[in-house]
Parts: structure tokens; sequence; C-alpha cells
């Protein structure tokens, strides 16, 4: 169980009310994905709040498959959602639930809406029902079947569960008004005909029932007392609320809107995540890059990052843009307290100390982190060859340059004080190899002349070195808002990954996707739990030191 405070917000408050009015006994709540994806980070927000009301209530919550459309849902997307949601920190109440396990109820309230003259069968063509659906400044016109009477109603919808009619042949409509200004309440369909396999019930169907028909139902069977849902569906609840007046049923959940999130450079739609997909522009569903929850858990997220970021953002009616940066500063707060340190050379340098003997090698201490003690600390081995960051030297540099020049001193972390004399360079003037000196005195002490060094830099023997890959994410996306441009793809960020060759301290040659470390004047790293191994590690990058956007760090 994911164990946060609870932060008051507009829901809890109508909760606190119904609760203290005795409307309600309970609180029970359900999470309703639809399993025709992945679950995102916006996914998140609404599985933090729903299962965390439900928990700081001593309630119920339920996780709902609202699986109507066979066409687009998979097996392989109901496993991803339960492990979301099960790795978010939350358990739902009994086994999962579909709406599937309702068909037989949901057609029978189909029947009841028939019988009372509130439903009836259409052969218009798609393209006549738009045409007859008027817009948002004209009414819309009766369908020319809008009156045919309830029992031929009922023998064309028993002849369509039967599978005598044809796909898009005919479908079944409520009858509420084609006048609404509503656009939902124009007489909207409740069932199509479609010959699928559906992943639970295999083929016993061949209708199925619209999604805003099956929703308000499956609410009311399972004593739903509060249906959150994201401002989208704002208008919908008038025709949530219409099907359970309208049918025998004692339950009548409450429908509550809030925001969706909504955040910069990257998208929140699950076809346009899908196309990325299909079209190979990301690896899977599971790329780092992507803001899927299994994305996230794969680049290093943590649990307790993305609910204490769905914290953060709050839950109010108004829709906004979050700023990616939000989202990284929960993850980095957390890392820079908990992840131990580590070092990594991404883009090698070859370093020769000259005086130090060429047979030999040492075994210097390291602390795993710097403010606390009980997570001990490590062995690094030194050794006559290093290899360092090729932007960690420069031949010639400004008194800004607080690293390796020529002639100048600088401290490779936990260890010695070091002095560059020359360097080698390629024939397009490229450097190979820097030689320098060291003072052999100047283990975890200054020099004794007083001539402290300027700057640390980080480094990793040679001889003791494990090869390893490194991939480097940024935004997704080249601009905030890609769901605003003509095509999206258009602004995909081509330097969204970048991937070195470099090496890693002979510590992480077990390193796990579990554990999160800080390489130390980097970033904050995870073992890739698809791709990486013992004898080829591949670390991701969760997030960099430092927000680059704003310039703000909270690296020690």
């Amino acid at each position: 169980m994911a164990a946060d405070a609870p932060r008051s917000n507009f829901i809890r408050q109508i909760i606190d009310k119904d609760l203290a009015s005795g409307k309600h006994a309970s609180v029970h709540t359900r999470f309703p994905p639809e399993p025709n994806g992945f679950l995102h980070i916006g996914h998140a927000k609404s599985i933090v709040l729903n299962f965390g009301i439900a928990e700081d209530y001593q309630g119920s919550c339920n996780l709902r498959f609202d699986d109507t459309n066979p066409l687009k849902e998979k097996v392989d997307y109901v496993t991803s959602i339960q492990e979301d949601v099960s790795w978010l920190g939350y358990q739902w109440q009994g086994t999962p639930r579909y709406a599937s396990n309702y068909f037989d109820q949901l057609h029978g309230y189909a029947i009841e809406l028939i019988n009372k003259g509130l439903a009836y069968a259409d052969f218009s063509s798609q393209e006549q029902m738009r045409e007859m659906r008027g817009t948002l400044k004209e009414p819309g016109v009766n369908s020319p079947y809008r009156d045919t009477s309830p029992a031929e109603n009922l023998a064309i919808f028993q002849a369509m569960t039967a599978g005598q009619y044809q796909e898009g042949e005919v479908c079944l409509r409520a009858k509420i008004d084609m006048a609404s200004p509503f656009m939902c309440m124009r007489d909207p369909v409740i069932y199509r005909v479609r010959f699928a396999h559906h992943h639970q019930t295999g083929d016993r169907w061949c209708v199925y029932p619209m999604y805003d028909f099956t929703h308000c139902i499956s609410d009311a069977i399972e004593g739903i007392t509060h249906s959150l849902c994201t401002l989208e569906f704002q208008d919908n609840r008038r025709l949530y609320d219409w099907v359970l007046d309208n049918i025998s049923i004692d339950c009548h959940p409450q429908q509550i809107e809030f925001s969706r999130l909504n955040l910069q450079y990257t998208v929140m739609s699950k076809r346009k995540l899908n196309q990325l997909v299909e079209e190979g522009l990301v690896s899977g569903w599971d790329d780092p890059r992507m803001p899927t929850i299994a994305g996230l858990r794969r680049r290093g997220y943590t649990p307790a990052s993305v609910r204490e970021f769905c914290h953060r953002i709050g839950v109010t009616k108004m829709d906004n843009q979050v700023e990616m940066s939000m989202l990284e500063s929960c993850i980095r707060d957390e890392l820079n307290q908990h992840a131990p340190r580590a070092m990594a050379v991404i883009e090698p340098l070859r370093l020769v100390i000259e005086n130090y003997p060429a047979d030999q090698h040492e075994l210097l201490q390291a602390p795993n982190h710097p403010n606390d003690d009980s997570m001990g600390q490590r062995q690094l081995p030194f050794a006559r060859e290093i290899w360092i960051e090729a932007d960690d030297f420069r031949e010639e540099a400004n008194k800004k340059y607080k690293r390796l020049v020529l002639g100048k001193a600088v401290r490779l972390r936990n260890a010695y004080v070091i002095t560059a004399e020359r360097a080698d360079k390629n024939a397009d003037g490229t450097i190979t190899t820097v030689y320098c000196r060291y003072d052999a005195d100047t283990l975890g002490k200054d020099p004794v002349d007083g001539n402290k060094p300027k700057g640390v830099i980080h480094w990793v023997a040679a001889s003791h070195a494990v090869a390893a890959e490194f991939r480097l994410y940024d935004r997704l996306f080249k601009v905030a808002n890609p769901a605003a441009e003509d095509d999206f793809v258009d602004s995909l960020n081509p330097q969204s990954l970048v991937v070195k060759q470099g090496f890693v301290e002979p510590s992480l040659q077990q390193a796990s996707a579990a554990q999160a470390y800080q390489f130390e004047r980097i970033g904050y790293f995870v073992a890739d739990s698809k791709d990486s191994s013992a004898a080829q590690l591949v670390f991701n990058q969760t997030v960099g030191l430092r927000d680059t956007w704003t310039g703000s760090s909270d690296a020690e």
C-alpha cells in the first residue's frame, strides 16, 4: 500500500460532506481503464486519486477494465495495467473486474429501454447519422426510424444479437432529444454489431455496448459511490445520469470531473502513443522516452516519485499544461537522498600518471553516499592509467573552468591531486592521451604547499574499468505542446536519445534495474531492465543532476 499523506481538494470536500450527511456510509471508487494501450502518467494521476481516496477513507477501490471494443483490446494490455497499478503501490478490491462481466445485464437493460420506448434500432448509415446529428449551433433531425414500435425494435435487436445483420447495417440508439444543446444527448448509439473475438468472452457476442452506456451501469452494478473522471466527460454526465434514471437499478453513483494531466513535451493520447509504437518511432510502449508508466519505470522513476508528482500537481477543474521539470524534480529529489554514488565515464579520455608505478595498483575507499553513513563504503581500484571525461581537460582555459588544464592541478574524486603536463593528439587535433603527475601525499588532504586545487573530476581505473553503454534521454518532442501541431510526429526531437560507449567502476558489474545510482558529476542512472546484463551493461539516464531548463540543482 502506498503511504502518502492525504492532501485536500474539492473532491475530498464533496466526500467529506456526503459522509457527514449520511448520504454514504463508506466510500467506493474505481479505476476503469480501457485495455487498448499501456497506461501513461495521466492515468497515474487517476490511479493515485481513486486508490488514494479509498485508502484514506478506509473504503474500497475496484480495478475494472471497460472492455467494450474487442478490435483494439489485448490481454497484454490487461496484464500491463495490473502491473502498473501494483507497481504504484496500490491493491484493488477483490479480483479485477471487467465490463464484459456485465454483458448479460447490459443487454437486459438495453431491452428494458426498448420496451419503454426509450431505444430504437436505426438503419441509417454513419454519414446519414452524422448529418442528422446537427451542429453546436443547429439542432439535430429525428431519424426516420425513431418512431418504430418497441415490439419491432425488440425483434431487430434480437436479430442483431443472433448475428443476422452485418457490421454497420444497424445499431441501437437511445431515444433522448435531438434538439439538446449537448451533442451526447442527441440519441447516442448504445449498441452496435461487431463480429470480433473478445479477449474475455470469446465469440459469444456479436453485439457490443458502447462505452457511455456501459460505464455508468458498470459503476452502479459495483456500488460505486463517487465516479471520478476527467473533464472531457463533463457533458457526458447528463447521459450517465439519464441511463441510470431510466433503467431498473438501485444504485446511482455521483460522477465528478477533474482536469486531466497535460504534460509538456509529450502527448497524452493513447492513439498518438500507439502511432509512435506502430511506426517504429520509439522502441515500444516501455521506451524510456515515452510518458507511459512502463517507460518511466524502465527509465528509473520510482513509485514514490510518481505519486509525489501527482500530489504536487493537485486535483482541480482547471486545465493547464504541467512543466516536465516538475516531474523530473520529484525523482531528482528522491534519488539525491537515496541513490548510492558511483563513478562512470561516458566520453573516455586516456590519462597516464607518469610518476605512478606501472606495476602498482591500490584500493581506495569511497562513501556510497556523502550524507548517509549507513550506506557504507566501496573500494575503488586506482592505477597508473585511468579514464576521465574528454570535456574535463583543456590545454588552455579561462579562470571559470575548474577542471584539468595543462600546468594546473585538479583533484581526482576520492583520490589524489594531479597536475597535467602534456597531451598527445591525432592529426586532426583530437586529444588522445593526457600525461600527468600525482602528489602521493594528497590522499584525503590538500598539498603541503597549500596550493589547493580548484576543481574535482571523476575517473575510472583503466585496468579495472567495466565497459558500458549509456543511453542519454532528452524531451521526446521539440515543442511544449506537440498535440497542437498539424502533424505531431514532425515535432519529434531527433536528440531525444543519444547513445554513448564508456566505462563504469567495477562495483557496478552486477548492477540491477532495481537500484538507481548517481553517477557523480553526470546524473542519475539505472541499469536497463531489458537490455542490460553482467556481460553487457546498459544504463539509462533517469534525470540529470540539475534542471538544465531552469538551472537548479540539488545534487550532492
